[in-house]
């Protein structure tokens, strides 16, 4: 990857000029049957510049309660786009059509006008947990029906296309935006690619440069993403098996309380007894493994492709004798 970033042809992609990034929001375009794509410095970025597009100030938006773009993207719905959300209780980060029916507000000039339902998968807070691909068809016909915009945070979205053997035109066909994140699974340093239809896309380019995400010779970062999705895609069911290994180990433990059921690449347990969170995450520091406390009694890991099948029997072998 560092090689063909070394390797990249660039020029000034704020004039469009740079044909390493011209040719990465090309190729996801294609890859997901939409017109155009845009690539971005993050996901929260795509995220913020998706929902700034879709609504107007004083808009609600409609997503599960453990949402990226509501918990971790620093308020950036109110400070962006001027709207509230709609917060739902869903099923380990995700939402059904029922419930985004339910969550629409009436024509009333008491009430915020509902524009956009924002969906996420993989569902990080979910751990790592896939939507049923009928789920959100059904979802997208109430947002036909209601005359919403359907979004998409596809964050981990290829952890979900290859756990669920899904193409990626189907998604395409579906949403009227999707972001993706190069620098997760996919193992990119940097970069997301915002995708929709040819005036969604120019609309997003301006706010983009608003936003101060409009960068020069950004083809060095773009290459590594075109790397990332001719070599790294496959590969991720190898992460998903370490997630599995690792999940195994812990469920034999009795300091492990509830398990998220693992999907993907993402392991999230509760710790009991004589653990909290940070000190068991802190116990694992200590030997060079790094995790996340995610509450008081959870902990969060993620495999990905730095984290070798020797790595993961390390901490196995680790948790084995605490």
């Amino acid at each position: 990857m560092l090689e063909a970033m070394f390797r990249a042809q660039v020029g000034d992609d704020v004039f469009g000029e740079d044909p390493s990034v011209n040719k990465l929001e090309a190729t996801l375009a294609e890859m997901f049957d939409m017109d155009a794509g845009l690539f971005c410095p993050s996901g929260t970025m795509t995220n913020q510049v998706a929902i700034k597009c879709h609504t107007n100030p004083g808009d609600e938006v409609i997503c599960d309660k453990l949402s990226h773009v509501y918990i971790y993207e620093g308020g950036g719905i109110a400070f962006n786009s001027g709207c509230q959300v709609q917060a739902l209780e869903g099923d380990r980060g995700k939402i059904n059509a029922e419930m985004v029916k339910t969550a629409i507000n009436p024509d009333d000039v008491h009430k915020p006008r509902t524009s956009l339902v924002s969906l996420e998968n993989t569902a990080n807070r979910g751990g790592g947990s896939c939507y049923d691909l009928t789920d959100i068809e059904e979802i997208k016909q109430a947002c036909l029906q209601n005359n919403l915009k359907l979004h998409l945070d596809g964050a981990r979205l290829f952890n979900a296309l290859v756990a669920r053997q899904e193409q990626p035109k189907k998604y395409g066909e579906i949403f009227d935006s999707i972001s993706i994140c190069l620098s997760k699974g996919l193992g990119a340093p940097v970069g997301s690619v915002l995708l929709g239809s040819y005036d969604f896309i120019k609309k997003a380019r301006r706010v983009r440069k608003v936003l101060g995400g409009g960068m020069r010779q950004a083809g060095y970062m773009a290459a590594a993403g075109i790397y990332a999705l001719e070599h790294n895609i496959e590969r991720l069911k190898i992460d998903h098996q370490h997630a599995h290994d690792i999940a195994g180990e812990l469920m034999k433990k009795d300091f492990i309380g509830k398990i998220f059921p693992v999907e993907t690449n993402i392991v999230i347990f509760e710790v009991t007894g004589d653990y909290t969170a940070a000190s068991f995450a802190e116990f694992l520091k200590a030997r060079n493994i790094f995790c996340i406390p995610i509450s008081a009694n959870y902990v969060r890991m993620v495999t990905h492709l730095d984290v070798s099948t020797a790595m993961v029997n390390n901490l196995i072998k680790i948790i084995h004798n605490m």
